[in-house]
């Protein structure tokens, strides 16, 4: 649980922290961890996202503690960094948009309750970030707590009348609708056009904005390891067709956001469908990391289950994700996991940043528990693929909050105030310890 004490025990335990999940990478590139620190300085949100390491940390020893907590709710797959801005749209292998949870780097095999703690501490500092009462503050998360549980009943009932429909054009409304009407006016031409050029009659890469020239070394070992890729896609439009892993440019990037600061990635350029230059497409390689979380499971049998970093979040997101990106694989480069998907023109995230109405917000915070419910669920479906979680998922925790319903609600109520407050006041004590001089290597 959270250690309390000083301020400047406090600094301490974080510096501790940051140093366990940072060190290696920071060390690497101090640039990148510069840009890091300086974007999670602007908030304490935006800390909170980069520090998914320190809310595990203060977690530490909840594994099979509590009433919501059993062999089976412990050991379910997880997202791993659940917060209110980790949600978007995405095109399915089916050809349809759906507006789900997105970003499975993190994603990981533990308990239930930690995905929606972590969601319902980053209401908690949304909501104060809007001036939310602390009594709106409780309605948004009781309101998250409770399509949470509707939907997990739903699912768990197993009658096909009963099955909710997911967010589409369709069924969606307010700025999840509008977050799927933006991703449909999107095109692959259009994203082409920011990322590529045409020399010498052929697309390519344009030079400059982040990409990085290989050298003839580095790219054949970059394609070696795109070929070993194409071996773990499912079998499909993507894997079978003709011509469609024709490689046009390699270009290598540095991640500098929040989640991807020091990482090294790859984009690739493919050749479409056809002849015409309108439909290429942009594959994606970049280093996987080791997820937070995965410090504090000990289950040897989980740990032994992937093959490296790249498999393990690959493996999580189709288990999370119903009809995931066809393009998602994995592959190995110089000995490091590597995560391999398509840069999707239809991947818009969810924007906060014009939603100011309690009344609105309460709908959207509505539809990310039912889209979490749901994440949580498609985890037992055959596609999936897996064999590491071999039980309906839905029943299991439906079974456990059903036996405690309101205790469920006061649950995710009570450590949103609590753990707001403390993401709160770590922040300031991040900032001070960064302007300060005090985190190594930076």
């Amino acid at each position: 649980m959270i250690k309390a004490g000083t301020t400047e025990e406090r600094g301490e335990q974080i510096l501790e922290v940051f140093d366990t999940a940072f060190g290696t990478l920071l060390q690497a590139d101090p640039t990148a961890f510069q840009t890091k620190f300086r974007k999670m300085a602007a908030s304490a949100f935006a800390f909170y996202r980069g520090t998914a390491c320190l809310f595990y940390a203060d977690l530490d020893g909840e594994r099979n503690e509590g009433p919501f907590q059993n062999e089976r709710t412990s050991r379910v797959w997880m997202h791993g960094d659940l917060h209110a801005e980790n949600f978007g749209t995405y095109m399915n292998a089916n050809g349809r948009l759906l507006f789900n949870v997105n970003d499975f780097d993190e994603a990981y095999v533990g308990p239930f309750t930690w995905d929606l703690k972590r969601f319902a501490a980053s209401v908690a500092l949304l909501g104060y970030s809007k001036a939310f009462s602390d009594a709106q503050i409780t309605t948004l998360v009781t309101t998250y707590a409770t399509a949470y549980r509707e939907r997990i009943r739903a699912l768990a009932s197993g009658a096909p009348e009963n099955e909710p429909p997911a967010l589409t054009l369709d069924t969606a409304r307010g700025p999840v609708l509008d977050a799927l009407r933006d991703a449909r006016a999107n095109t692959r031409f259009g994203l082409l056009g920011t990322m590529t050029e045409i020399r010498d009659w052929e697309r390519r890469f344009t030079p400059g904005g982040g990409a990085i020239e290989l050298d003839k070394d580095t790219r054949a070992t970059v394609l070696d390891a795109f070929d070993a890729y194409l071996e773990t896609l499912p079998h499909g439009e993507a894997r079978d067709r003709p011509g469609a892993h024709r490689v046009k440019d390699v270009v290598g990037r540095r991640g500098i956001g929040i989640g991807s600061a020091g990482l090294p990635s790859y984009n690739i350029l493919l050749e479409g469908h056809s002849d015409a230059l309108e439909n290429d497409l942009v594959i994606y390689m970049k280093q996987a990391q080791t997820p937070a979380v995965s410090q504090h499971i000990t289950d040897r049998a989980v740990r032994d289950y992937f093959q490296h970093e790249g498999h393990r979040t690959v493996i999580s997101q189709r288990a999370l994700q119903a009809h995931a990106d066809p393009w998602l694989g994995w592959t190995e480069l110089n000995g490091s996991g590597q995560l391999v998907a398509e840069v999707s023109p239809y991947a818009v995230d969810l924007d906060w940043s014009d939603l100011a109405d309690p009344a609105e917000i309460a709908q959207v915070t509505a539809d990310l528990g039912r889209a979490t419910a749901a994440m949580h669920a498609a985890a037992d479906e055959a596609e999936s693929g897996h064999s590491l979680v071999p039980f309906s998922t839905e029943r299991a925790i439906d079974e456990v909050i059903g036996a405690d319903e309101e205790g469920f609600t006061t649950m995710l109520v009570d450590f949103a105030h609590d753990y707001g407050a403390t993401a709160r006041r770590d922040h300031q004590i991040f900032v001070d310890l960064f302007r300060n001089g005090r985190i190594r290597g930076v």
